[in-house]
């Protein structure tokens, strides 16, 4: 998959909101992110990779012993990393990689602060 139409599908799925998502797919969509992260030789990139891999271990507890704020802080992280990275992004890029941050952000905010 071409790196603008993974980037593409993450954001239409998160514009859908969390609940919307099966975990199958949020785990298949994150470890298709971390294997181009952690490949790209981008040390910002590869830390994006490694908060996707903490995100991971989160969702794969299970339904019963997911912890929504910590799942919430580490979609936060998610979004300030790629905050980061919008600037040094190519153009092509930029708005999707912004609207995805944005998405992020919101959805992880919204997470830490459901008890």
């Amino acid at each position: 998959m071409v790196f603008s139409d993974l980037l593409n599908a993450t954001t239409h799925s998160l514009s859908n909101g969390l609940t919307g998502i099966p975990i199958s797919a949020a785990m298949d969509n994150t470890e298709t992110w971390q294997q181009h992260l952690l490949q790209s030789g981008e040390p910002a990139l590869q830390d994006i990779g490694r908060e996707l891999g903490n995100l991971q271990s989160l969702l794969s507890s299970g339904a019963a012993g997911l912890n929504g704020q910590a799942i919430g802080r580490s979609l936060s992280m998610l979004g300030a990393q790629t905050a980061e990275i919008v600037r040094s992004s190519p153009e092509e890029v930029k708005s999707g990689l912004s609207s995805l941050s944005d998405l992020l952000l919101k959805a992880g905010g919204q997470l830490e602060e459901a008890r």
